[in-house]
């Protein structure tokens, strides 16, 4: 089950956003808006909404992450299966950073990447961004 239960357009501006969905949300800084959620076929994490331009712009990119990093090779495996539950078979695979495989789905003007960077530490990324129109 998917929560909350409701359709995000791309075409959405921040503020249509906040009101959609009410206190659950939370204005981090112009443009970028996160909640929790369950999505992905039931899986539990949050949800950042990445508007561009960010003042005045539309959605561009959604991002999964958890607020809580719990082991890191249970997180990636979790969130592979739920996305392949989801999405099916990756498109495209390649050698990513630290030891993981990136990973990426292309769907019309939607591309679905999940991988592993490293920063400061390693950094699990599940990101979804639409071309411009």
């Amino acid at each position: 089950m998917e929560e909350p239960a409701l359709f995000v357009p791309w075409t959405i501006r921040e503020g249509s956003l906040l009101s959609l969905l009410g206190a659950a949300a939370r204005r981090v800084t112009a443009g970028y808006v996160t909640c929790p959620c369950r999505t992905l076929s039931g899986l539990s994490c949050q949800v950042g909404f990445h508007f561009s331009p960010r003042a005045s712009g539309i959605l561009s990119e959604l991002e999964f992450f958890r607020l809580k990093h719990t082991e890191e090779k249970a997180s990636f495996d979790e969130f592979q299966s739920h996305l392949e539950t989801t999405f099916g078979s990756p498109h495209r695979s390649k050698p990513g950073h630290v030891g993981y495989v990136a990973y990426e789905w292309t769907m019309g003007a939607v591309v679905i990447s999940h991988g592993v960077t490293y920063r400061y530490m390693a950094e699990e990324h599940v990101r979804v961004r639409r071309s411009p129109a």
